[in-house]
This record gives structure tokens, C-alpha cells and sequence, in this order.
């Protein structure tokens, strides 16, 4: 079994356990590997263009907004965007600040028909400690991993 089915086949199993609707949850390690190891990952960021800005990109994600900012008004193009953008046979992952906004994409992904849609855990900051500060506990970044201004 390779590297990119054990990745994917713990991915599913957190899903299962976690009663996911869709194919499965990845840590941003996993993610990282996948995307780097799995021919037809498309990692999908669905952060706003103002958190890409502010707070840092993923080099290798593609960029579509789940919702507006200010407000955080929803996109009403997000499906459309998508299908635009990922073949829908490929193997998906959505990322957003903390794993709330990629729930629900991959959520949606799954109902339009991507049957390998995954949801990265943590998101690119992770959860907020004792003081409300990001980026500490877990997520993309605390990883280490690679992103950019």
C-alpha cells in the first residue's frame, strides 16, 4: 500500500468515526503530503481574499472564496467556481482558517458529486488558545509548513 493510500485510508477512517458525509478529514501534515505525493490533488483554500492577504497563501492551493469579506457574505458562485475549476474525478481538499468553512465545502463538493472530497482539520491557523491567539496550538502554519505573504 502507498504512502498516498495510507494518507487517504486514515482520512477516511476519521470520517467514518466522525460520521462525515463526505470522503474523509486530513491534517494539514497529510494534506501536505498528499498534494506533494497524489497525482490529481487539488487542494482548494477557501479563505476570503482579504484572510490570503492579511494573514498568508498556500503556494500550491487554488483560491476560491467560500464567502465575502467584508461580513462574510456567502459566494453565491462558489459551486459553479468549483466545477469550473476541479475535475470532479480528482481527489479534493478544502482548507480554510480553522476547518469550519471547509466542512461545509467539502460538505457541498460531496453533493455535487466529488466522491473523494476532504476536509483539512485545523485549518491554516488552528484553534485559538486561553488568549484567542491562532496559530500556536495546530493548523498549517504551526506545522511548519510552506506559505507565504
Amino acid at each position: 500500500m502507498s504512502n498516498v493510500e495510507n494518507i487517504l485510508g486514515s482520512a477516511q477512517a476519521r470520517g467514518t468515526q466522525n460520521n462525515l458525509p463526505y470522503a474523509g478529514a486530513l491534517t494539514p501534515e497529510e494534506t501536505y503530503q498528499l498534494v506533494n505525493e497524489g497525482q490529481s490533488v487539488v487542494l482548494v483554500d477557501v479563505r476570503s481574499r482579504a484572510e490570503l492577504e492579511l494573514v498568508g497563501r498556500v503556494p500550491l492551493a487554488t483560491h476560491i472564496e467560500w464567502a465575502f469579506y467584508p461580513g462574510m457574505v456567502a459566494n453565491p458562485d462558489f459551486a459553479a467556481q468549483l466545477q469550473a475549476q476541479v475535475d470532479k474525478q480528482s481527489t479534493i481538499v478544502f482548507m480554510c482558517r480553522t476547518g469550519g468553512r471547509s466542512h461545509n465545502a467539502a460538505l457541498l463538493a460531496q453533493q455535487l458529486g466529488y466522491g473523494k472530497a476532504y476536509n483539512m482539520l485545523q485549518g491554516f491557523e488552528g484553534d485559538a488558545n486561553e488568549h484567542k491567539q491562532r496559530t500556536l496550538i495546530n493548523g498549517w502554519k504551526h506545522a511548519g509548513l510552506p506559505w507565504t505573504n
